[in-house]
């Protein structure tokens, strides 16, 4: 852009300082046939309006949550959310915060953080959250390190009925370390105990799995945590928190470390981001845990106050000892699950949890009685469910939305075994009649 903003003399000027005669000799690399050829085709320039005009008629065009019925999940779901979420985290004194480091300036943004780490210990079942990471799926990367840090062991032995794009963020964290990955199969939605148990061994470092795991199923913490602890392995877990508010906390199972994606508490999909990193483990492992910690104190005369504590990054101390480069923690979106939990409240939270999965179960009995259509596991689930289409996956969900219906997630695309399946999630936000309208637009898409 700088290039074409310039005179014919000052563009002259700059290939001269450059050692080149012209333009065609600098990009004389670039093969002729990834070249346009031609000047770029675009249209005069719009006044304002007709601007506005043409831009929202574009974005008309997008197949958004508010106006499709959407049945997506994998890691992102389309929960409610109180409008008094949106009003206080747009407060000024929240929206415009930064990074706490003068704590006495800085009391409300602490006490919020530390209320955010108490909700995720009490929903985890865990001794201590730090005030979160970026996502769930860089909170499972970290947890590897920090297991490996911890057990001084290389091995990673990850479930294949993880969620696949969590996988690869660890696949990815531990190439610097060049930690081995396990991958241990699924059978019917869920881990495959047998093969767990001959994959675990001395060298292994962690055991993960996801709870409720990729394909909406529920695992057996029990046996996963005894399988691991047995070898000396940590357990760490993955978890949905809106799950927790139902489910028996990971922590009463045995795991070590507990991670997650926060994204269902209070905030939006968001075109995939920004989401939050939920990250709790036992206090043995605190001085492991990477990230920052906002902790209670008082001050010299005795009021309580709260503080940045435990900053083990590579920020504040020696770069050789610290636990992580993780550098900060999305203390928004961490705000509006505070905000977001806290107006449930216990109860609210519970009351969610049990319409998304009594609504889930009523979609996969409704949609597996439609000719040809069958539920891909008999396992137990949450809110997410996996279904047998007899048709192309792609075929069926372009049907769907052509019925403003966002009918699910293709799975071929993560296995090549379930290229006639689909990943259906339902939440509190779903209604009877919606459900009814997809079953009878599945059958005519299908049929």
């Amino acid at each position: 852009m700088r290039y074409l903003s310039t005179t014919a003399s000052q563009r002259a000027e700059m290939l001269r300082a450059i050692g080149v005669a012209d333009v065609e000799t600098l990009i004389e690399r670039i093969p002729s046939k990834a070249r346009l050829g031609r000047d770029l085709a675009l249209p005069a320039a719009l006044a304002e309006g007709d601007l506005i005009a043409h831009l929202r008629g574009l974005a008309d065009q997008n197949a958004d949550a508010d106006r499709f019925v959407s049945y997506l999940g994998g890691g992102a779901y389309d929960h409610y959310i109180p409008s008094p979420v949106n009003h206080m985290l747009l407060r000024g004194e929240f929206f415009t915060a930064y990074t706490p480091y003068q704590p006495e300036a800085s009391q409300g943004t602490l006490r919020s953080i530390y209320e955010y780490q108490t909700m995720i210990c009490e929903l985890t079942g865990m001794d201590v959250t730090n005030a979160s990471l970026y996502d769930g799926g860089s909170a499972l990367a970290e947890a590897a390190l920090m297991a490996h840090s911890t057990t001084e062991r290389d091995q990673i032995v990850i479930s294949g009925a993880l969620s696949p794009l969590a996988r690869q963020v660890v696949e990815t964290y531990c190439e610097g370390p060049r930690l081995p990955l396990k991958i241990v199969p699924w059978a019917e939605g869920v881990t495959d105990l047998d093969a767990l148990r001959k994959t675990v061994s001395g060298k292994t470092a962690c055991v993960m799995v996801q709870y409720p795991n990729f394909f909406g199923c529920l695992e057996d913490l029990d046996q996963v945590a005894a399988i691991a602890h047995e070898r000396g392995a940590l357990l760490v877990v993955s978890v949905d928190p809106v799950a927790l508010a139902l489910l028996r906390p990971p922590g009463e199972a045995g795991a070590d470390i507990v991670v997650g994606e926060g994204q269902g508490l209070g905030n939006h999909l968001n075109f995939g981001g920004p989401y939050l990193g939920l990250f709790s483990c036992r206090k043995e492992l605190i001085r492991r845990m990477p990230g920052r910690l906002v902790g209670a104190t008082v001050d010299k005369d005795g009021k309580r106050g709260f503080v940045l504590t435990l900053q083990t990054r590579e920020q504040h101390i020696r770069r050789e000892k610290a636990t992580s480069n993780i550098c900060t923690n999305v203390a928004l979106v961490a705000l509006a699950a505070t905000i977001h939990t806290a107006l449930l409240g216990r109860e609210g939270l519970r009351r969610a949890a049990t319409l998304s999965t009594a609504k889930a179960h009523y979609a996969a009995e409704r949609l597996g009685r439609v000719p040809g259509v069958s539920p891909r596991f008999a396992t137990p689930f949450f809110k997410e469910f996996a279904l047998r289409l007899p048709k192309n996956s792609g075929t069926v969900l372009r049907a769907l939305r052509r019925r403003r219906i966002l009918g699910g997630v293709p799975l071929a695309q993560f296995d090549r075994r379930l290229k006639d399946s689909i990943l259906v999630a339902v939440t509190e936000r779903r209604t009877r009649a919606e459900i009814d309208a997809y079953a009878e637009a599945l059958a005519s898409a299908v049929a």
